[in-house]
């Protein structure tokens, strides 16, 4: 049963809650004339409203998008430049770390664990800062990959070599095309130290009007029904990379703002 007192002492808190903005008008006030509040900036409003919607798209709420909405454009280039992604990106490293920690592989070498390529061991942000972001355009990206200039991500890297260290089977899973890219790719992950992994899975030619959702979801089955490895863990910047059959014991997303992969 309620007291008194008690129902008392609510009552006085709400009457102060419901004064506090009166006397703070009042304070405010000079010769009877309000002070005006500070206006908002259009760049404030625009970055919550941006940073909202970067949280849709790490959450997976937001789909389907092709391009960094046009008012973002320069949040997002702050974002992955100024540090904000780089602290990001070490807090998820940090839970991946955690969870390696507590597992171990087993003599039978069948313990393994699935990384992606772009923009979980390879970097474009280069290439995608020099078109503003926009559509992903197969032609462009493709003479971007032929380079093989993408930088090594230093702390997927990291975890990579903390892998092969505990005796984990190690495949790089790719919607990149094997028959365009299949060579370029291999030099690129060559030139940036990641070397001795068990497997390097590229979509062929069969599997070109799958998306990368239904791709990466069958070459896992394969792994796991036809060579009866275990999947410990899966690493990967986008959904699609993370999604499907077999996914693994658990699966950690690295954010990428830059675009979507179905």
């Amino acid at each position: 049963m309620v007291s008194r007192t008690t129902t008392t002492v609510v009552a006085l808190w709400r009457l102060a809650l419901f004064l506090l903005p009166h006397f703070v008008v009042a304070l405010d006030s000079v010769d009877g004339a309000v002070a005006a509040k500070p206006c908002r900036s259009a760049s404030v409003d625009a970055d919550a409203g941006c940073l909202s919607w970067r949280v849709m798209v790490e959450a997976n709420n937001a789909r389907g998008w092709r391009t960094v909405p046009a008012p973002c454009v320069a949040y997002v280039r702050s974002y992955m430049t100024r540090g904000q992604y780089g602290r990001d990106l070490t807090s998820v490293m940090d839970q991946v770390s955690a969870y390696v920690d507590t597992v171990e592989a087993d003599d039978d070498g069948l313990d393994a664990w699935i990384l992606d390529i772009d923009d979980t061991c390879l970097s474009n942000l280069l290439y995608y800062e020099a078109k503003q972001f926009g559509a992903y355009d197969p032609s462009a990206f493709k003479m971007w990959a032929t380079k093989g200039a993408c930088p090594g991500i230093p702390a997927v890297f990291e975890l990579f070599a903390t892998l092969q260290a505990k005796g984990f089977k190690v495949f790089l899973l790719s919607g990149r095309d094997q028959e365009t890219l299949g060579t370029c790719t291999l030099e690129n992950l060559e030139s940036e130290g990641f070397l001795g992994y068990e497997r390097l899975i590229m979509r062929s030619p069969e599997y070109r009007r799958q998306s990368s959702s239904q791709f990466k979801s069958v070459m896992r089955k394969r792994l796991v029904e036809e060579e009866g490895y275990r999947i410990r863990g899966n690493v990967g910047d986008q959904w699609s990379d993370l999604q499907g059959d077999y996914v693994g014991d658990r699966v950690f997303k690295i954010p990428n703002p830059m675009y979507y992969v179905p």
